[in-house]
């Protein structure tokens, strides 16, 4: 498909760090998956931005970029790999400017995508499911470069007015059932890609979170409080309010992001928690501030398993762990055990489908070194034969998978081993 060799030397130097700490075999197949982002999926513009396909759909999701891009930041302070991953924030803000609620755009206004869904769309977008995720990546990726490469050119105008519509998004959309006018119904597909109620998804009341409609799966809430993505805004509106105060100056605009980080993360610790007979306290993955939820954990991040990744708490954290112990158990839905592996998958694949983006996750927030070490040597097995990972496997038969290589995974495969290589991004 491509040949390592056209990878950047910073990237090939990061090779020889892996191989002289993990061996030839995982060395081999970190480059294999490095190559196979740098060389498909990144396509930089004249206009000095970065537009990035997921892979085998010709969009650019604003998840998906900056978690195809993550590990590279190891590198980033090489002029090329730093420039592009520029590029990619810019285009980000470009893309978020153009509407907050869409999840992915086109790389000019062609028009593709799904354009007959009952929503307000445009030529540029592909496809204009809100999630909140979608707002939280592209200040996150802004942030780290800043403290992986000490760029701050990222930090213009586009990036102030963004955080400001994000903000403003947010804040909308804690009362979503009186102030919200986003709305989305697709008549065709499966029931999961449309929202109930004449697409204003089911009925929420105010709790200081701020609602989403869709999933980071790009599947519908159930309840339209997404635990896990409120999480991970709490997390970016720090972000925002440490570039606001210490590269911008902007004190207005670091208070207005504290204030809400405040109240969202007041909202989930009130209505995010349930009591569960068997692990006690732990966070929901999605609530309705009526008295429902939905315990269950998805592979795609944010996740609940994900939230000392993201930084939202420590991975000693007490809540945290009795969270793990639930969505790494079978009263986890979506955590499949079988002959060849046990991990969480996700109801947009079928059932025993383990993803390896989950298995990563689960890796990369590990408190004991055994654990990480045993789940990169079952990433490593679980291919499928091809070399590169995928979205989900079967857990009894790995040659059974879907998309026959996935980006994303292949990125957090990729992050895995730096990690294991003593190679982290900082934060």
């Amino acid at each position: 498909m491509q040949t390592t060799q056209e990878l950047p030397l910073a990237l090939k130097r990061l090779t020889e760090e892996v191989k002289a700490k993990r061996g030839q075999e995982v060395a081999e197949r970190f480059e294999r998956c490095l190559a196979n982002t740098w060389n498909t999926t990144l396509k930089p513009q004249g206009d000095g931005t970065t537009f990035v396909i997921t892979g085998d759909i010709p969009a650019m999701w604003l998840r998906d970029s900056a978690a195809q891009v993550r590990p590279f930041l190891t590198a980033s302070e090489d002029p090329e790999i730093g420039g592009l991953i520029e590029g990619v924030v810019r285009r980000q803000f470009d893309c978020l400017l153009r509407d907050p609620y869409a999840n992915a755009f086109n790389e000019t206004d062609n028009g593709n995508g799904h354009q007959g869904d009952e929503t307000d769309s445009t030529p540029w977008i592909w496809e204009r499911k809100y999630e909140i995720d979608s707002l939280c990546y592209p200040i996150q990726l802004a942030y780290l470069l800043w403290k992986n490469a000490g760029r701050t050119s990222q930090f213009d105008d586009r990036f102030r007015q963004g955080v400001r519509l994000i903000i403003g998004t947010w804040k909308t959309e804690q009362d979503h059932e009186h102030a919200s006018t986003y709305r989305f119904v697709r008549r065709s597909g499966a029931p999961t890609d449309t929202l109930k109620r004449d697409g204003k998804g089911t009925e929420t009341a105010r709790t200081g979170m701020t609602w989403s409609g869709f999933r980071p799966s790009d599947d519908a809430c159930e309840y339209g409080y997404l635990v896990p993505s409120n999480a991970f805004a709490v997390v970016v509106l720090g972000y925002a309010a440490e570039i606001a105060r210490d590269v911008l100056g902007d004190a207005a605009l670091a208070e207005s992001a504290e204030s809400l980080a405040e109240e969202i993360r007041g909202g989930i610790e009130r209505g995010g928690v349930a009591e569960h007979p068997e692990f006690g306290r732990l966070y929901a993955y999605e609530a309705d501030g009526l008295g429902s939820f939905n315990l269950m954990d998805d592979a795609n991040v944010p996740s609940l398993l994900s939230l000392p990744y993201l930084g939202y708490c420590e991975a000693q954290d007490p809540m945290y762990r009795a969270t793990r112990a639930f969505v790494l158990s079978r009263q986890n839905p979506y955590f499949y055990e079988g002959s060849a592996a046990a991990g969480i998958g996700s109801p947009h694949t079928p059932p025993d489908y383990i993803w390896p983006i989950a298995l990563a996750m689960q890796a990369m927030t590990a408190e004991e070194a055994d654990e990480r070490e045993r789940l990169l040597e079952l990433l490593m097995r679980t291919d499928g034969g091809t070399g590169y990972m995928h979205e989900g496997f079967h857990a009894d038969r790995p040659e059974e998978f879907t998309r026959p290589w996935f980006s994303w995974a292949n990125m957090m495969f990729c992050e895995l081993a730096l990690m294991c290589s003593g190679i982290v991004v900082k934060r």
